[in-house]
């Protein structure tokens, strides 16, 4: 019973009112660590939405769209590397 009320009456170290003079660190580091998990959120919503910006445009652009079909063909082996370039350089010079 004594451990108890005494316990209850020294309240720890710092029973004069006082605090550590490091005290002020913790609450500054949880302050940039919610800046920083709020700075990550937002650049990541921007490059979505700049990637979506960016497909949009390739996606209504025909001759962006051609030159892709015409990589994919050279990527599955449909198309070999001289006709690719022929291809290639025809879709550059317009016809």
């Amino acid at each position: 019973m004594t451990m108890l009320t005494t316990l209850a009456t020294h309240p720890g170290p710092w029973h004069d009112g006082s605090a550590p003079g490091y005290w002020p660190i913790f609450p500054i580091m949880f302050g940039l660590f919610w800046l920083a998990v709020i700075g990550t959120g937002l650049y990541l919503v921007r490059r979505r939405t700049a990637a979506h910006a960016a497909a949009s445009d390739a996606a209504s652009d025909p001759m962006a769209k051609a030159q892709s079909l015409l990589a994919e063909r050279f990527a599955r082996g449909e198309i070999d590397e001289d006709e690719y370039l022929m291809r290639q350089s025809t879709l550059r010079n317009g016809g």
